[in-house]
């Protein structure tokens, strides 16, 4: 799949849950649907784990000084 950006894949995303729940689509459409949805799917998916792995918490260490971590899912609210 070519690069989109993530707010319009999830845009096509969310318009072909739409589709596929309406029911008109023949069979070979909602397939075809269902697979481009799974290839978007997939495209957020790695779009956030690479927007994941950049981030970092500034925080403070046992001296009291300010230093960069990595995220932590466990100390996210």
């Amino acid at each position: 799949m070519a690069e989109i950006r993530f707010e319009d894949a999830l845009k096509k995303l969310e318009k072909i849950v739409e589709e596929l729940e309406q029911g008109d689509l023949s069979l070979d459409e909602a397939l075809k649907k269902y697979q481009e949805g799974i290839e978007l799917s997939r495209a957020c998916t790695a779009r956030l784990e690479n927007a994941k792995k950049k981030i970092d918490v500034l925080a403070k260490n046992k001296k009291g000084d300010f230093e960069l971590k990595p995220l932590d899912e466990d100390n996210v609210s």
